[in-house]
């Protein structure tokens, strides 16, 4: 057993060494857009010194030296190719890597940020290429934190995707299963499992993210459950115990991928945001520019405006390419009767994708 323990405990350090190590290649990708070469010898000295003074007594100087090496040398390997820096929101796992995986399949690095400012502002500044954040949910609704950011950005949406919402209840492996009596995720992924908890007599504990919940287990050594995707059990190493547990089996969830520069192809979808000034029939004035011109909405959602209490935030999805002349008539006209517009982008539509 003592033996057992020993090598459980080694299976742990060498995950999190993986883990170190790809978040390592990670923030050397995101140097890439602010030097000119991947070459510093100085910076390359200073790693290794820094390295060196480091070490404990069981390392030897030659294989730390060796181990930095190629660990430096892998660096500029992936800093040399032609990978899209392709940021989102959460830990590795989450569905919003979910997300950036379907719609930037290859030649691309997945990088986790703690906050969706986060990944406004790094495409914004060019520390990445690309951005992949939720925008609504079937059975939740906004994402408030997101709608609000797309009211004040310059970037433009240049495609989208739907993700099915397949909550896994993910354990330890090894774990003791009839031992297992809370379960952690996000407050929204307890909500949509909760007639799952409730038939089993499970305790939901709220954590920051789901894929955050599933990392938990594994780096707390904890004989509890997470309800994250099952990309969660892949990269964790967990057992999932049961899938598809939501309540509700059509829950799905809309991304949007942001860049700096408009999409360059033949769109069929366009979103913009927009406020009118508080006046009664201001609204529908709006509306019926796209009932006249017979252009379908698909969305339509509001929030509150931040800088003027009383007034909303509008967001409409639309049906149409820019260059054609009547969609082109419909957001001037939209302008027109607007106190402030938007307009984030023409697209490919999810359904023009798959």
């Amino acid at each position: 057993m003592k033996l057992q323990r020993i090598r459980e405990a080694i299976d742990k350090t060498d995950r999190e060494l993986v883990s170190l190590l790809a978040k390592r290649m990670e923030l050397g990708l995101r140097t890439r857009p602010y030097k000119k070469d991947t070459l510093d010898t100085s910076r390359e000295k200073a790693v290794l010194e820094r390295a060196d003074k480091a070490r404990l007594g069981l390392l030897e100087s030659e294989f730390i030296q060796k181990t930095f090496k190629a660990i430096m040398a892998e660096s500029k390997r992936l800093q040399n190719e032609d990978l899209s820096l392709v940021a989102f929101q959460g830990e590795h796992g989450a569905y919003s890597e979910i997300a950036s995986r379907k719609l930037m399949p290859t030649q691309a690095a997945y990088i986790p940020c703690n906050r969706f400012s986060e990944v406004f502002e790094g495409v914004t500044d060019g520390g990445f290429d690309i951005g992949i954040v939720p925008v609504e949910n079937s059975l939740e609704g906004a994402v408030t934190q997101v709608n609000n950011l797309l009211t004040q950005t310059n970037l433009k949406v240049v495609g989208e995707t739907v993700v099915p919402i397949d909550h896994c209840l993910l354990a330890r492996p090894g774990s003791d299963h009839r031992e297992i009596k809370a379960v952690y995720s996000h407050p929204q992924a307890l909500g949509q499992c909760s007639g799952f908890l409730e038939r089993n007599n499970l305790e939901p504990r709220p954590y920051y993210d789901t894929a955050g919940a599933a990392k938990m287990l594994i780096d707390e050594d904890m004989n509890a459950a997470a309800i994250a995707s099952p990309l969660c059990a892949e990269i964790y190493g967990l057992e999932i115990l049961k899938e598809h547990i939501e309540d509700d089996a059509s829950n799905q969830t809309r991304f949007l991928m942001l860049s700096k520069n408009a999409y360059a192809g033949e769109g069929d979808k366009c979103s913009l945001v927009f406020s009118t000034t508080h006046e009664a029939g201001k609204l529908f004035e709006v509306l019926q520019v796209f009932a006249n011109a017979k252009v379908n909405l698909t969305r339509i959602a509001s929030m509150p405006h931040r800088e003027d209490q009383g007034n909303y935030n509008f967001f409409l999805d639309f049906e149409g390419n820019q260059n054609d002349p009547k969609i082109s008539a419909v957001i001037d006209a939209v302008a027109h009767h607007s106190k402030n517009l938007n307009f984030l982008g023409c697209y490919p539509s999810a359904a023009k994708l798959t």
